[in-house]
């Protein structure tokens, strides 16, 4: 899958774990540093005399970075090396903490973007350095990963609005909080630095091969992912507002919100040893697909169910975004197709999430509630079932343009 060559050097016992340690501490990083600001937008809001779209921008400044950043951490890791890279990811995640806690709406803007612009890097690098290291164990450390940053940025997001209350601490101290699981990363990771793995390319494109771009199940895998993506950053951004409107306090639409990002997290201990045994997929990517839709109506029409339908919509977010990722693998017929292919489902799906909570944000300022944002949200679910069913078939890119 990853078109480098990594060394893998023998390490004793200890060394094994600190690694271990150190994967799972810089996958608590991947999220939460961007997705607990959520339950305490409001407090940013009035505080910043932010206007809904501003809001909806703030959210969607680390997705942008992924898009814009993705591609460039492969350089960045061949020129300082894989640990250093993932280091400075770290301290980059540490720095956009820092500057979001001076008073100042633009400082606000810019440590967002910062974080993103780590995330991204770690993103895109953490995958490489499991596949170097586990190789035989690649499911089972991406489903632990999975399951870390989906547990820490639940707890955050479940933590940081009481957090903000206690003692009149503030949203800018409670966001700043998660700096504690950073600097604990960054302690961790120092044992790996001294490895400085550098990246050497060795994938040669394939003579036989068309441009990805250019197959149409390539879009139909880059449109699932997007759609999915769309669907669960509009959630990201907006689902304490949707509950605070349709009667939930504060303190449980922040914990509902937590519970969402946990949910995401929990189909990857049952799909990822599943997808070995499957051969054709439509099936389930239709119906997860499908039950997405159906919660983001749930949330509209039956809103006193409110825990139920965003924890099938935090499952079938989750579950559709693993299927997604698996077909990347699945449905290329080698390893410079399926970088090409991942760098286009970033690239399409990350712009795609990046829109949809400013359009979210933009339809509730229209309209003056969030009926056509869950709307907005159904719709892109179906399409996203759409578009499963056709990559959930057991052909590959070449075999499906015969």
């Amino acid at each position: 899958m990853v078109p480098f060559k990594l060394s893998n050097k023998p390490q004793s016992r200890f060394s094994g774990i600190l690694l271990v340690a150190g994967i799972l501490l810089i996958a608590a990083n991947l999220r939460a540093p961007f997705t607990s600001i959520a339950p305490v937008l409001d407090q940013v809001i009035s505080h910043f005399a932010l206007t809904v779209s501003q809001a909806g921008f703030l959210t969607t400044l680390p997705l942008i970075a992924f898009a814009v950043i993705s591609p460039m951490a492969v350089t960045l890791a061949k020129k300082q090396g894989l640990e250093h890279a993932l280091f400075i990811a770290l301290a980059l995640i540490m720095l956009g903490i820092t500057a979001r806690l001076v008073n100042s709406s633009a400082m606000l803007f810019i440590g967002t973007g910062i974080i993103g612009v780590g995330i991204a890097i770690a993103n895109v690098l953490l995958p490489s350095l499991i596949k170097r290291d586990f190789a035989t164990r690649v499911a089972l450390m991406t489903s632990c990963y999975v399951l870390t940053m989906g547990m820490a940025s639940g707890g955050f997001s479940a933590l940081v609005f009481p957090l903000s209350q206690l003692n009149d601490m503030g949203w800018q101290v409670a966001l700043g909080s998660t700096a504690i699981i950073t600097l604990i990363s960054l302690i961790v990771w120092l044992a790996q630095l001294g490895k400085h793995t550098k990246l050497i390319n060795i994938a040669q494109p394939a003579s036989s091969s068309k441009n990805v771009w250019h197959y149409l199940l390539a879009w139909q895998i880059t449109l699932m992912l997007g759609l999915n993506s769309f669907l669960n950053y509009i959630m990201i951004a907006w689902l304490p507002n949707i509950l605070t409107d349709t009667g939930h306090s504060a303190i449980q639409a922040g914990a509902y919100h937590g519970a969402f990002q946990l949910a995401t997290a929990l189909p990857g201990l049952i799909l990822i040893p599943l997808l070995a045994t499957l051969r054709d997929q439509r099936a389930l990517s239709f119906l997860l697909a499908f039950l997405s839709s159906v919660s983001a109506l749930g949330l509209l029409y039956l809103s006193d169910f409110a825990l139920l339908w965003t924890l099938m919509l935090g499952f079938s977010n989750g579950a559709c975004f693993i299927l997604g990722l698996s077909f990347i693998a699945l449905r290329t017929n080698e390893s410079q197709q399926a970088a090409s292919l991942s760098g286009m489902s970033q690239s399409v799906g990350y712009l795609l999430a990046a829109v949809g909570p400013i359009i979210a944000g933009a339809l509730h300022t229209v309209t003056g509630s969030w009926n056509a944002s869950l709307w907005l949200c159904a719709i892109a679910g179906i399409l996203c079932a759409l578009c499963g069913l056709a990559s959930g078939r057991n052909t590959t890119l070449h075999q499906s343009s015969n």
